[in-house]
């Protein structure tokens, strides 16, 4: 990926600054979006520059749509192009279906639907044949095997329509689009020694949770050569859960 440029949201932390680390690895120039943590992104980019590339963190709150517009903006400002787009900040609203509230509904949908849309419609203007987006969305888009978890399900179910169209709209370009399903994957949000863990796990084939960087290789191979042929797929790296 020598001379590429990507943009991972949400790159400060877990899923997403494992991604932008094996971005660096392979070769990339590495923007980072975070929404508070300005030590951790900082912490990031240096990572990336350790691996021999240039790496920027921008603040942006995934549902703020200037900032994020910014955010593309300023990437091909400071490193002179985009081509890949990897839509990863999330949030994780858990609890009982009649306890949650307009507020989180409307939350959720724009973090991980309105973001990843609006992002992928900037970030379009930009890229040339080539270019690659990938979103992160759920192996609970596939199943929910367990209740608390209908509005991030349907959040992130949406991204599957999104990728399917972005698949075609972008295609006759030479740019393609992808979904990545993770599973149970071990970050702070979700630690595999969490009180919850052994249920989870559980309900996976092989009994272990996912890494970070599992996702990560994923990505790297969908925004690779190796994936130039892949577009409007959704990948499921989840331990097989959903099996």
């Amino acid at each position: 990926m020598t001379g590429k440029v990507a943009l991972v949201t949400g790159g400060s932390r877990g899923i997403g600054a494992a991604i932008a680390r094996r971005l660096a690895a392979d070769g990339a120039d590495v923007v980072i979006t975070y929404a508070s943590a300005a030590h951790r992104a900082a912490a990031v980019v240096k990572e990336i520059e350790a691996a021999g590339a240039r790496g920027v963190a921008v603040a942006a709150q995934a549902t703020d749509a200037a900032a994020l517009a910014g955010a593309v903006e300023r990437t091909v400002a400071e490193l002179g192009r985009l081509d890949i787009l990897v839509n990863n900040a999330g949030t994780a609203p858990y609890g009982p279906l009649e306890e949650v509230t307009l507020e989180e509904v409307d939350r959720t949908l724009a973090i991980h639907a309105r973001a990843s849309f609006l992002l992928a419609q900037a970030a379009a203007r930009h890229m040339t044949a080539g270019g690659r987006i990938v979103t992160i969305g759920s192996s609970l888009a596939e199943r929910v095997p367990y209740p608390g978890w209908t509005l991030y399900a349907m959040s992130k179910s949406a991204l599957i329509g999104l990728t399917k169209g972005l698949a075609r709209d972008l295609g006759p370009r030479g740019i393609t689009a992808n979904l990545v399903h993770p599973g149970s994957t071990d970050t702070e949000m979700n630690p595999a020694d969490g009180p919850g863990a052994d249920e989870e796990r559980g309900y996976t084939a092989l009994d272990r949770y996912c890494s970070p960087d599992d996702i990560a290789a994923t990505v790297a191979h969908l925004v690779g050569e190796g994936g130039r042929n892949i577009t409007g797929a959704s990948v499921t790296v989840d331990a097989g859960t959903t099996a």
